[in-house]
């Protein structure tokens, strides 16, 4: 596939993905709405080998899960402020990149078989999650990382309806 790059607001960070998310999280968290500034957060996933910071160097903020107790790491431009991606303490081989970052934010397909809906307990009221993609009303694991069983919504869902 051809490399498909990215960066933030002014340009001065600038990376790059040469292979496809290995998954893709739609989180509607406090953190996330709190740190995008939206409704919910869409952030493809990638292993660490499969994205490249091609210039800038991006400042960092750590952030301490209220969930998992791991540090987040929130890397973002020092000139415009512009998030751009996380790296996990958790998981140090991947990398979540936030989606509307890319040149092209829709370059990357998500499928019910890559997708995920997370934290709908604290979704906005009005959120529709589409239907066939599974959710979870907190994280997609336990604190020991095992699978928690998702809701698979027949038809489009409305949170609150």
């Amino acid at each position: 596939m051809k490399p498909q790059q990215g960066g933030c607001l002014c340009g001065q960070i600038r990376y790059q993905a040469t292979q496809q998310p290995i998954r893709v999280s739609f989180c509607h968290c406090k953190f996330c709405q709190r740190a995008r500034g939206a409704a919910y957060a869409v952030e493809p996933i990638f292993q660490m080998t499969d994205f490249e910071l091609l210039s800038g160097k991006p400042k960092t903020y750590d952030h301490k899960s209220e969930g998992s107790g791991k540090i987040l790491q929130v890397h973002f431009c020092g000139n415009c402020g512009s998030g751009t991606y996380y790296t996990f303490e958790r998981w140090d081989d991947i990398i979540g990149v936030h989606a509307g970052t890319f040149d092209d934010p829709n370059w990357f397909d998500w499928t019910a078989e890559n997708a995920k809906h997370i934290f709908l307990d604290v979704a906005r009221h009005d959120a529709v999650i589409p239907a066939g993609i599974p959710t979870f009303g907190q994280h997609a694991t336990d604190s020991d990382g095992n699978p928690i069983e998702p809701t698979i919504f027949d038809t489009p869902h409305v949170i609150g309806d």
